[in-house]
């Protein structure tokens, strides 16, 4: 057993030391995958004692005998066999090499309270940031040689927690078990289990296109946007397979989580409402600054991009023109008849009839990106009740100009906004431009309407 040890203990480092990027482990466990890159470039010795039990299989059908709600989960010490409790054979204590903070997240040695050097096989995950204060500097501070990266991984660990701890005597009188009686016979079905943890190679990062974010292209596609918009963004290693959000509500909330993937824009999770290899959509919080420029990362299975910066402003509207609506040079909005809710056309928009807006009729028009509501929109949330445009909004059909009956949220939605309009009695027959002021500045898309003389 020593000698297996010394060989690993010579053999593990240069083999860490040849990869270009820290390895990864895959925790196993009854609440799902715990992905976790250990840190061989500030711990190495602490990685090489861990990857020598890892090797060993030292870590399979192991279990979780400690758990604190808010400080830490604990396991890597015990095997159940049968009805019997068995205590991991342990290598030779590995040198103390705190370097890194034990933020939430992150996994450390555990030790004894009689030296810094004492840690062998038992390892726990930390809950909080706010115990950094504690571990940093007790006994040394506790080694971090690790970080969850997947967020499937950090809600593994939340579910250890929150499961319910027994006293069944010391070391396991704080031990979390599930669907188990004070009183009764633990057996296996009842631990916190780590089946097996593995090493695993993990797709590259994502990357960002070179101007790869602009707002929905079928409202614009701007370079720059608004708090509350949607944003598409393209690159590769984005995600994994295509998938968008329905089913994945939560208390009429948008998810921030899909397919492994997560969008961060200046640090505050985004919505997600599509994701795919090359390609990501998603609704920007509300919280986040009306203006400036933000960083906006995509991280795929834990692992980030680079970061791109965007700007923002406190209004940035575009109607629904998708292209399939440009004809020649002519960019015309999909506006709908709000009696008989067809499109407005003069028939050459392909799938369209000839049907044109007529003066006095109220027509229909979508949008994203026009700014604040009242009462105040909530990101992510499907819109319920009448949200108003605060700002004043204007739609001139060539030189005559119309206010909406309505302008706001749409209700059972997410971000979009809907228009109704009078056509002008004195607006010109034709194809004709369509602007649209918020405030005092018009939106930037070009658009064209088709009317009918009365």
């Amino acid at each position: 057993m020593k000698s297996r040890y010394l060989l690993a203990a010579v053999l593990l480092p240069s083999l860490l030391q040849g990869q270009s990027a820290n390895p990864t482990v895959r925790f196993n466990t009854v609440f799902g995958d715990i992905d976790v890159e250990l840190f061989a470039d500030i711990a190495p010795r602490t990685v090489t004692n861990f990857m020598n039990y890892v090797q060993k299989g030292a870590f399979n059908n192991t279990f979780i005998h400690r758990s604190v709600p808010g400080f830490v989960v604990q396991g890597g010490g015990f095997t159940f066999r049968g009805d019997k409790f068995e205590a991991i054979p342990e290598d030779p204590p590995v040198v103390n090499e705190f370097r890194t903070s034990n933020t939430r997240g992150t996994i450390a040695m555990a030790k004894l309270g009689s030296g810094p050097n004492t840690a062998t096989n038992q390892w726990f995950f930390n809950l909080s940031s706010t115990n950094a204060s504690n571990l940093d500097f007790q006994n040394g501070g506790f080694t971090v040689f690790g970080r969850i990266i997947n967020p499937a991984g950090l809600a593994a660990i939340d579910q250890m927690a929150r499961t319910p701890t027994f006293n069944l005597g010391s070391p396991f009188d704080q031990i979390p078990l599930i669907n188990f009686r004070q009183g009764s016979n633990a057996v296996e079905s009842n631990f916190v289990l780590i089946r097996t943890i593995t090493t695993v190679e993990l797709p590259p990062p994502p990357t960002v296109s070179a101007a790869g974010i602009l707002t929905a292209a079928n409202f614009g596609g701007y370079n720059e946007g608004t708090p509350g918009t949607y944003l598409e963004i393209y690159g590769t290693n984005l995600s994994g397979e295509a998938k968008d959000w329905s089913g994945l509500f939560v208390n009429n909330r948008a998810p921030t989580l899909l397919n492994d993937t997560t969008v961060t824009i200046a640090n505050v999770p985004a919505f997600i409402s599509y994701a795919s290899p090359g390609q990501v959509n998603v609704q920007i919080p509300t919280s986040v600054i009306t203006s400036g420029t933000v960083p906006i990362v995509v991280s795929y299975k834990g692992r980030p991009s680079a970061a791109v910066n965007f700007a923002l402003k406190p209004s940035k509207g575009g109607l629904l023109a998708p292209l399939s609506f440009k004809v020649g040079d002519k960019q015309f909005v999909a506006a709908q008849h709000n009696d008989s809710k067809k499109f407005v056309s003069n028939g050459t928009i392909e799938g369209t009839e000839n049907l044109p807006a007529v003066p006095g009729e109220i027509l229909l028009f979508y949008g994203i990106g026009f700014g604040e509501v009242r009462p105040s929109a909530i990101g992510g949330q499907i819109a319920s009740g009448t949200q108003l445009l605060a700002a004043p909004i204007e739609f001139k059909f060539g030189p005559a100009s119309a206010k909406p009956a309505f302008a706001g949220l749409i209700p059972g939605l997410v971000g979009l906004y809907q228009f109704n309009v009078v056509v002008p009695d004195d607006a010109p027959a034709g194809d004709i431009p369509l602007e649209v002021i918020v405030g005092n500045d018009a939106i930037a898309q070009q658009l064209f309407i088709s009317v009918k003389a009365r």
